[in-house]
């Protein structure tokens, strides 16, 4: 049988490799996610596409959740869906995810068989295909349409006008356990770099420049920005500037920066994203840690005139993390629609 991203929902061994992964032939525009996403609803029988159609002037298009549980999130979830309707759903995904996005995403699906099997976390119904399309109007090459891949610890929302993809945000890829500690996938780590990135830029500086960005001598237990909050989070200007940093420091900062808001997305996504990026006063953005003790819970935030980044363990547990991108000017495409 070839080798197809719903043959790898089902194997039961070994990680999700990004080199495993089949790749959509065609490049990630509007165009194509539209094609693709009428391909899907197409497919459908109507009570089907009545869960995963939503209008798209709804409150719950900006109702974004990642902290799920083992519940199931509104819209059609791959588990209700026959294998076409499910290669469908998953070339959608595939359009809005870089291969480095799309195996961090299947890995963040693994983990909830690995949650239910290993950690008897959650109820014994959850599973890897407890994740939704949901879908925000026709999708359409004159009015504004979107589109959301959500579950536990996974939630992207793309937002079209005319053929262009004019948000990518909010984004949350979150993780547990971070680092699969036994059973058939012993060593998978999901989230490989936004940990070990931030705590390598917070331990690397020293004296008053670690000072100021020791924002928060307790970590808060888990992200801030949810449900709107994310402008209110990202204008508290607390922390270490990059433009005050070492020249080592803030180069690790801006490679951490990448790994949210690049590193995801396929190249003409991330190329856009880069350059609003280079648009920004990047020195001016912020770095904050929380948690002194760094045996403990740790969280660190990087904001700037734009974006904010955040990123917790959640308390006392350090394989539980959870680390979200907004881009706050264009967060569900609020600055056309």
């Amino acid at each position: 049988m070839p080798l197809t991203r719903r043959t790898l929902l089902t194997a039961t061994g070994g990680a999700l490799a990004a080199s495993a992964l089949p790749r959509p032939a065609t490049a990630a525009t509007g165009a194509e996610m539209r094609a693709r996403a009428t391909r899907f609803l197409e497919s459908l029988e109507a009570p089907q596409r009545d869960a995963a159609l939503f209008p798209f002037a709804t409150n719950q298009r900006v109702a974004w959740n990642f902290m799920l549980g083992s519940a199931r999130a509104p819209g059609l979830a791959l588990e209700q869906m026959n294998g076409p309707q499910k290669d469908l759903a998953l070339d959608l995904l595939a359009t809005g995810t870089s291969a480095l996005g799309l195996e961090k995403a299947m890995n963040i699906m693994l983990q909830q068989d690995i949650l239910r099997d290993e950690w008897g976390k959650g109820r014994p119904d959850r599973n890897r295909e407890r994740f939704s399309v949901q879908i925000y109007g026709l999708p359409s090459a004159r009015e504004p349409w979107a589109w959301r891949w959500e579950g536990h610890h996974l939630s992207l929302t793309f937002t079209m006008v005319a053929d262009e993809i004019v948000s990518t945000t909010p984004s949350a890829f979150s993780s547990e356990p971070n680092t699969v500690p036994s059973g058939p996938h012993r060593g998978l780590v999901v989230l490989k770099d936004e940990e070990t990135l931030g705590r390598a830029l917070f331990t690397g500086l020293e004296g008053a420049e670690r000072r100021a960005a020791l924002a928060f001598e307790g970590s808060p237990g888990n992200i801030q920005s949810v449900r709107g909050t994310e402008r209110r989070v990202a204008g508290q200007e607390v922390g270490l500037a990059l433009g005050d940093m070492p020249e080592a420091s803030r180069a690790l900062a801006e490679r951490l920066i990448e790994v949210y808001t690049t590193e995801v997305l396929p190249r003409p996504l991330a190329a856009t994203q880069a350059a609003r990026l280079r648009g920004e006063d990047m020195a001016a953005a912020r770095f904050a840690w929380g948690g002194a003790n760094l045996e403990g819970s740790i969280y660190y935030r990087i904001t700037g005139a734009n974006f904010l980044i955040e990123f917790a363990t959640l308390r006392n547990q350090p394989q539980h993390q959870h680390a979200v991108f907004h881009d706050t000017a264009r967060n569900f495409g609020r600055h056309m629609v």
